[in-house]
């Protein structure tokens, strides 16, 4: 069953110019309470990036105030997003997601590497990882794709949409970049049973899965590092190389572990003032923060998520057209897979694939990138009063 409702053609749905400049005058069309818990957040992500580095000596730019950089560059993609009617941003969906196709494709071949992989182009000083910007533009292509009409049978719901996808996840896979890959698997899925697929045709892609997944694991497989696939198979077995390819997953488990009920505090984590824990300000600074606020800590944190995605619902339920509800769909889905998935390989019910958490994560592509999808976010709640007939 289609889980969004039939809207009215798109025409219809803008509203008239009286309406439109009524729902962007002043305040009242800012959800506030959204943009305090994304604040919250940052601010926390900020303050374990700055525990976790700030004993390290740097010649340079602290990390931690690299961090609050990139936040400030997100926090514009942001304002600007967020005051941009999203229909014309529907406009050049396909556009910009052939853009950055072709980036993807100037990646492998005069990307920048690093640890055996290539995923990055040098700007200048900074180095900008492409794959996180395709995401969002993946998110407005399918979203434009269901959106302008009807879209019927297996084949136009679930073989076309994936289709689309399919070229931006190859490319990524090629890096190789095993987590991005799968973010994008992930965003297909999601708008694909938000529209709703009915249960013979699931049935058959199921079963075509099955059939087509030793060929194509064995394709994923052989694109992957040999500390890639050492990861994944630490993660069935962590005890079997503990110094090795197990290190790091062990030694999340027990920062996480040692954390107990109230946490060790600020600065007083072991694991990561001794620096047992590599990686504390990127892949597992959700471990940094559960060994300096503990169990409750964590649980606060995990609330400030759920309360992320239960808004991102909310508008979504609210928006007045299939494109609105679709798109903030989409950013639900991109956030929330980023979250559990960073948090269950860090626990161990996972394996480290080396997708950072959002918001919390050191990371200038991953925050502005995730910052510039809330933008569109509250684009759909801001605009929806533009809508009303």
């Amino acid at each position: 069953m289609d889980l969004l409702q039939k809207g009215k053609p798109l025409q219809m749905l803008l509203g008239s110019t009286n309406e439109r400049r009524r729902s962007e005058r002043g305040f009242d069309a800012i959800d506030w309470c959204l943009i305090g818990v994304v604040i919250s957040i940052l601010f926390l992500g900020v303050l374990s990036i700055y525990s976790v580095t700030s004993s390290t000596h740097q010649a340079r730019f602290p990390i931690y105030l690299k961090q609050v950089v990139w936040i400030g560059v997100g926090s514009l993609a942001f304002w600007i997003l967020a005051r941009t009617d999203y229909h014309k941003l529907a406009r050049f969906a396909y556009v910009f997601y052939g853009i950055g196709l072709i980036v993807l494709l100037l990646v492998l071949v005069a990307g920048k590497s690093s640890r055996g992989a290539q995923r990055w182009i040098a700007l200048g000083p900074v180095a900008v990882q492409p794959s996180e910007f395709v995401k969002v533009t993946l998110i407005v292509a399918l979203s434009v794709y269901y959106a302008s009409k009807a879209r019927h049978g297996w084949l136009y719901r679930v073989i076309v949409p994936g289709l689309i996808t399919l070229p931006g996840f190859l490319l990524i896979l090629k890096q190789p970049d095993l987590g991005s890959s799968l973010s994008f698997l992930a965003l297909y899925l999601t708008l694909v049973l938000a529209v709703g697929v009915k249960s013979k045709a699931f049935g058959l892609v199921v079963l075509s899965s099955l059939m087509v997944f030793p060929f194509v694991w064995g394709e994923v497989w052989g694109s992957l590092h040999d500390y890639q696939k050492a990861r994944i198979m630490s993660f069935m077995d962590p005890m079997s190389d503990p110094g090795g390819t197990g290190y790091h997953g062990l030694q999340s488990r027990i920062a996480i572990g040692s954390g107990q009920l109230w946490g060790k505090g600020l600065y007083g984590g072991t694991q990561i003032q001794f620096k047992f824990l590599p990686e504390g300000h990127t892949d597992f600074v959700f471990a940094v923060f559960a060994e300096e606020w503990g169990f409750l800590g964590s649980l606060v944190l995990v609330m400030l998520f759920v309360a992320l995605f239960l808004l991102g619902f909310e508008i979504a339920a609210e928006a007045k057209d299939r494109l609105g509800a679709l798109l903030a769909i989409g950013v639900v889905g991109m956030m929330a897979f980023g979250v559990i998935v960073n948090m269950a390989m860090t626990v161990g019910l996972a394996p480290i694939v080396g997708i950072p958490l959002p918001l919390m994560s050191y990371g200038g592509s991953a925050t502005v990138v995730n910052l510039a999808a809330l933008g569109i976010l509250l684009s759909v709640r801001r605009h929806r009063l533009t809508l009303l007939q």
